[in-house]
């Protein structure tokens, strides 16, 4: 596994090593150990995937409270997407900054998250299937989004013809009226 540090400190790509012969090939795309040795949180309690019938899908930007927040690797098992991360610690020096990364069925390279980042994705084909693992079960009353279009934020999105979002994904708050999250 190749761990490479995004822009945001604490957060990686991870890349697999294949090992090839003429069945095709094997890689590792988890490994406790190796997590651990980078400083990385390799604990696993849920692991979930989403299905995404159009390129154009956008989910996000989500994250979870303390004592609930959690660490996530992201995979893209099927199509391609534009993964989104946004430093939501505070005192952090990158704090509201964001990091975009695509990942692809081609490509295999995962995404790890670390908490207190928000996290969101848009589609880049039909047909998109995304795996996560988390550190924490998912727990409702903790759950927290910001808008996807936050102007503080500015994420430079890909243009697509036809964005498909939830309603609740509609309803988050800007940085600006979120509670615990303002621009320095």
């Amino acid at each position: 596994m190749i761990f490479t540090e995004t822009r945001l400190a604490g957060a990686f790509t991870i890349d697999v090593e294949p090992i090839e012969d003429e069945r095709g090939f094997f890689a590792r795309v988890w490994d406790g150990e190796e997590l651990a040795a980078h400083g990385l949180d390799a604990r696993v309690s849920q692991s979930s995937i989403a299905y995404n019938h159009h390129a154009g899908t956008l989910r996000g930007l989500h994250f979870q409270l303390p004592p609930h927040a959690e660490t996530k690797l992201v995979r893209c098992a099927r199509g391609a997407i534009w993964d989104v991360i946004v430093d939501l610690r505070a005192g952090s020096p990158t704090y509201l900054e964001w990091v975009a990364v695509e990942l692809t069925e081609k490509n295999r390279r995962t995404l790890y998250v670390p908490e207190e980042f928000a996290h969101g994705y848009q589609t880049l084909a039909d047909a998109s299937e995304v795996w996560y693992q988390m550190s924490a079960p998912y727990a409702p009353e903790a759950a927290r989004g910001l808008r996807w279009d936050d102007p503080l934020l500015a994420i430079d999105w890909p243009p697509v013809e036809r964005r498909v979002i939830s309603e609740r994904d509609l309803a988050w708050p800007s940085c600006r009226d979120h509670r615990g999250v303002r621009r320095g």
